[in-house]
This record gives structure tokens, sequence and C-alpha cells, in this order.
């Protein structure tokens, strides 16, 4: 059996042999054709299994090239700097690639990817396919579609790096790791949904991903890498309960993030987690949450009412620097130990409960207030008043209330009806719809 080594002939359309000296070809070594800039088109017959390491890097004037269905193997960066490459014809579309290492990696030219039923600036992967791996279409600026089949297991890194014209991205159910910088400044891509197999979104995943308005984590996630959605366009994101780590800077200067809602199982928000969001209004943190890192909701321009769970200890360095318009604090326990610079910036008021213990006057650079609202039972307010059920909500002036109500006390599920602020200390709470329920309860809380 022959491995080609090395290509020293005159370059133009080279055809590889099937047989050389009664002894079939099977592989083309790492290197073969590194730099063979004569080299226009490459034919390879059918019965060559590997592709190896670098196996055309540089190859400058190639324009074609075509890829039996004997092939199983791609090398890493096998076309790196193929600057002119713009066809690679696989044939046929079910054949059983094990690996797609390299296979385009690095041409800014590449306008084309021919495969049977295929059109122009698509590529369906094989759907024997286990791994798309290290920088296999990574600079593809052609590549608007890609068809990602459910055997793939495994997206390795820089898989889809700086595929600017990348629209959309569906990683199927069976895709467990997706790798360092594998949709790096895809800025085309609009949508994505991660499979419910997923469990590990490793660092800058998705970062620059501007155009990114939607993303969709599937319900295994458990880590989420460092500055793996940075700078992206995302408009809102839930990280399912699922999540047990998320990396610094995750969401870092995703400036046009509205809401977050964090799942019930990530005990720290790490540093500069939502720095520089400057869209962002609202965060739900859930009990759980232990620590607040270091600029973690810095420069949140945007952001008005935080709601601290009483499990929350340590609060970082300026983990609310500079967010001016923030107006509230809700704190549900004890006060959480303080870093320095946390609240600089901004004119809040922190909000405690009566019966937590430990607050003071002030907390930090804030004013503190109690969060002291009682229903009113006993004056004419509480019951039935035009055709409506109502009663008098009295506490601390300015305080903001929200109505909850629910159908049972035995399996409550509780839904926000109204939101209510107490000027000059009181306001009146109206339900026109209770007469549509046999039972109905209400309770009150912090927003």
């Amino acid at each position: 059996m022959v491995t080609i080594t090395q290509y020293s002939g005159p370059g133009g359309s080279v055809s590889i042999p099937s047989v050389i000296g009664d002894l079939p070809v099977i592989s083309i070594a790492s290197f073969a054709f590194s730099s063979a800039t004569n080299v226009t088109s490459v034919t390879i017959p059918d019965g060559i299994t590997n592709i190896g390491f670098e196996a055309f890097y540089s190859c400058a004037a190639l324009a074609d090239i075509s890829i039996p269905s004997s092939t199983t193997i791609i090398g890493d960066w096998a076309f790196q700097n193929c600057t002119n490459l713009t066809t690679i014809a696989v044939n046929p579309l079910s054949s059983a690639f094990s690996s797609m290492d390299g296979v385009l990696f690095n041409k800014d030219k590449i306008t084309l990817v021919a495969c049977p039923g295929g059109k122009t600036g698509s590529y369906a992967i094989p759907n024997t396919t286990k791994n798309i791996g290290v920088g296999a279409f990574g600079g593809c600026t052609g590549l608007r579609v890609i068809s990602i089949p459910n055997s793939v297991t495994n997206i390795s890194d820089s898989a889809f790096y700086s595929c600017t014209s990348l629209a959309s991205a569906t990683i199927p159910n069976g895709v467990i790791n997706i790798g360092n910088s594998a949709f790096y400044s895809c800025s085309s891509l609009t949508n994505l949904t991660l499979g419910d197999d997923v469990t590990s979104i490793a660092d800058y995943a998705f970062a620059s991903c501007v155009g990114l308005g939607h993303a969709t984590m599937g319900s295994k996630v458990a880590s989420v890498g460092y500055g793996a959605f940075l700078g992206d366009g995302l408009l809102s994101i839930s990280i399912p309960d699922s999540v047990t780590n998320i990396g610094a800077a995750a969401f870092e200067y995703c400036s046009n993030l509205t809401s977050v809602i964090i799942g019930n199982n990530l005990a720290s928000i790490p540093n500069f987690a939502f720095d520089a969001c400057t869209s962002l209004t609202g965060v739900t943190l859930r009990k759980g949450v232990t620590s607040i890192g270091v600029d973690a909701f810095g420069r949140c321009g945007s952001l008005t009412i935080v709601t601290i769970p009483g499990s929350v200890t340590n609060i970082g360095d300026s983990a609310f620097l500079n967010c001016g318009r923030l107006s509230a604090m809700f704190f549900l326990g004890s006060p959480p130990h303080l870093g320095s610079l946390v609240f600089s910036g901004d004119s809040t008021i922190a909000y405690y409960l009566p019966q937590a213990l430990g607050w003071g006057a002030t907390f930090g650079s804030l004013p503190t207030v109690a969060w002291n609202p009682q229903v009113q039972t006993s004056d004419g307010s509480f019951g039935v008043k035009a055709n409506r059920f109502g009663f008098n909500i009295k506490g601390s002036s300015n305080l903001v209330i929200v109505v909850e109500a629910s159908l049972s006390l035995a399996d409550a599920h509780w839904s926000a009806l109204q939101t209510n602020v107490l000027t000059g200390g009181s306001d009146y709470f109206s339900d026109p719809q209770w007469t549509g329920y046999r039972l109905r309860f209400y309770r009150i809380r912090p927003p």
C-alpha cells in the first residue's frame, strides 16, 4: 500500500493515481502538497482513506478538489491558506467521514462548497460524521447554511470560526461538547438552538456573534465557558437549572441584552459576567446563589431593580458600579459582605426584610429602608367593592409591591397580578377578575 508523501510535479490539474507499482494508493501524508503553489486542481481517486495534517497547506492556486467516498479522515487544517479554493466536491453525500478536521480552514475566497444536491454557500455534513474537528470550516466566509447531522457528538475548537455569512445554526441532539471559539465572530448568525444533549459550551464559543438575537440552551448544559457569549447581540437569555458553572465575562458587552433569568443551581455569578450589558433592565437571581463577582453587573446603565436572595453572602468589588438608573436593591436575607466601590455611581436604596438581622441605617454607600408592607384587613377597603375584590397595602413610603394570586395553597402556583407603589406609604389593590374563581389566594412580595 502506498502513501503520497510529497508532490513535485509540474502543477496545473493533478490526478492522483489509484495504483503505483501494482500497489494501491491509500493515503496522502501530512504536508504532501504543502506550498505547491502551481497546483490548480486535484482529483483524489476512490480508495484513498486518509488526507493528512496540512496536506494542501498554502496551495495558493488550488481552485477545486474532489474527494471520494472512500476518504474517512481529513486532517487538521488540511486546506489552510488555500486562498483561491472555491469548490470542494464530496461524493457521494453519504460518505463515511469520521472526522472533518480542517476541511475549510481560513480561506477568505470560499464561495461554493459543492455536494450532490447542495447549493452555493451550503454544506450538508455526511450523516455518519461523529466529530467536526479543529478549524473544520473556520474562515469560510461564503458559507451561509450548515446542516449538522444527529451523528455528530463533538464540535471542536474554531470549527466555524469567523464564518461571517453563516445565518443560522441548529446544534442537534447528540452533540455533547461545543469547543473553544467554535462559532466565534459568526457575525451574521441570528438564531441558535442547542440540542438537549449539550453539556459544555467552551470559552468564547459564540463570542462576537453581533447579530445573534436569540439563543436557546438545552436542558443538560452544565458549564458555560469564559466569554462564551461575549459581545453578542442577545436580547434575552434564560440559564437553565442544569447550569452549575459560568465562566468570567460570559455575557460581557452584550449591549442588547434586556433580561436574564438564572437557574436554581448556579452558586456564583462570576467576575464581569454581565459587565457593560447596557440595555439590561431586570435580573432574576434564584435562591442558591452565594456570591456575586467583581464587576458582575458593572456599567449596566439601564438596570432599575435587583432582588438579592438570602443565600448571597458576598458581593465583589464594583459589582454594580455605575448602574445610574438602579433605583432599588431588595435583600431577602442578612446583609452580605461587600467589596469596595460596589455601588459607586449609583443612587439607589437598599430594602431589607424587617425580620432579617444585621441591618443598620446604611449599607455600604446606600441608605436602607425596611420592606414592611402589610395588607389591611380591618379597614373599610378590605373585601368586595364595586364588583371587585380589593384591599389597602400600607408600609414605608415608595415601596414597590407585587401582588400575586394562586388557586391553591397545597400546590401553589403564584401568578403576578399587579405592581403597586406605596406613594405616601399606602396604595389600593383591586382584582376585577375575582368572580371567575371558586377560590383565590393572594400574597405580596418584592419585585
